[in-house]
């Protein structure tokens, strides 16, 4: 018998183009079991797009499928030669970040960093949630990248690509190690995470703050607790991301937040109402980015959209397209970020009066280089002079 998920996309197919109907039906053949990926943000675990070969799910006739046991998360261990990377992107304001794992076991299904585990010839799916990858060499290697001769300081950015204070940084707290060397070195740090555990570092954070060396952004991306849970399935919830403002701020760490992504139709109303709780809770500063949906990520997020919010599934995709030239993502630099056309106009307008108003990025301190010292540690390369 066909899936609940795929009678809707049968119901919907006549209404649909072409191509999207079939994509949307191809997806089903990916599609993993509801229990075997309960708590899990995406449904698909398709083939990564580097793979040589494909694998598509069908039942034999064997019950098979009802045998295999939930996903479960795996964590392996990544050793790099290096741990700061480096862009150029204008789009950007820092040219320098780290990430101490890969892949994401918050499993939000929108994220942009869905496709890098196609590097590792796994899916941006369900994967990418549960096949996790961590560098505990991080700390060593970034003592000794910072050591090196000419190396000129400029704020690290950690958090960008996927969550630093993910559920598995219990266990490994390869952040924390982090943050104490670049404490040691007096080195400036901007965070972003939607996890309650950062307040665990509140004491380095704190010591660091009181130099300028710190600043912490928290993601939110709705207040509706039932959305964020389907959409964000093991993230902090809300609240907690406002009790994590709250008390970074009082302990005299600047916080900003981020309301990301923005998602037309969805989520987009509660702008005004995550803009004024973050004030209320100390952000003293404010961002906002919208859905992002490369590659991988679009199917991943329409066959979601599809399941949880059927009805609104035309109206969300036309108001994407409306801002990424009729596409479902535009990587134009200048663009991606914030879209064009009107309901990006629009999106744009409300923020910018919305921050004015309650006072958001008006005195946000650029971080400071003057406190560096290079590291001599245990990590460090010593000269052959």
């Amino acid at each position: 018998m066909p899936s609940l998920a795929t009678l809707k996309q049968t119901a919907l197919a006549p209404s649909l183009g072409a191509p999207e109907a079939d994509a949307l039906m191809s997806a089903s053949g990916v599609r993993v079991a509801d229990k075997r990926v309960r708590g899990r943000g995406a449904g698909l675990n398709m083939s990564g797009r580097f793979e040589v070969t494909t694998r598509e799910v069908f039942d034999d006739g064997w019950s098979s499928l009802e045998e295999l046991a939930p996903f479960k998360t795996e964590v392996q261990v990544e050793k790099p030669r290096t741990v700061i990377t480096r862009n150029q992107s204008p789009d950007l304001s820092f040219d320098r970040s780290i990430n101490p794992y890969r892949g994401c076991e918050h499993g939000c299904v929108y994220c942009f960093a869905r496709p890098t585990h196609a590097y590792m010839g796994l899916s941006a799916g369900v994967d990418f949630e549960a096949r996790l990858f961590a560098k505990p060499d991080a700390p060593r290697l970034l003592e000794r990248e910072l050591s090196k001769p000419g190396y000129k300081v400029q704020p690290i950015a950690i958090g960008t690509n996927t969550d630093p204070y993910q559920p598995v940084e219990k266990q490994w707290r390869i952040m924390r190690q982090l943050l104490e060397v670049l404490e040691a070195a007096g080195h400036p740090v901007g965070i972003v995470t939607k996890s309650a555990l950062v307040m665990r570092d509140i004491d380095i954070l704190s010591r660091m703050a009181s130099k300028g060396l710190a600043r912490v952004a928290l993601s939110v991306t709705t207040l509706d607790r039932k959305l964020a849970r389907t959409m964000e399935p093991r993230a902090a919830t809300p609240e907690r991301r406002l009790e994590a403002m709250r008390a970074l701020s009082e302990a005299g760490i600047p916080v900003s937040v981020m309301a990301a992504p923005v998602i037309p139709g969805l989520n987009d109303h509660e702008l005004e109402r995550i803009l004024d709780s973050a004030k209320a809770a100390g952000a003293d500063a404010a961002g906002y980015v919208m859905l992002r949906l490369p590659i991988e990520v679009s199917p991943l997020f329409r066959d979601w959209l599809l399941r949880h919010y059927p009805d609104r599934y035309r109206h969300v995709m036309s108001l994407v397209r409306s801002m990424r030239g009729g596409k479902d993502y535009d990587a134009e630099f200048s663009k991606r970020m914030r879209g064009t056309g009107p309901y990006a106009w629009q999106i744009a307008r409300r923020f910018e009066l919305t921050a004015k108003r309650l006072g958001l990025n008006m005195r946000k301190a650029p971080l400071r280089t003057d406190h560096f010292v290079a590291p001599n540690g245990e990590g460090v390369q010593l000269s052959l002079l």
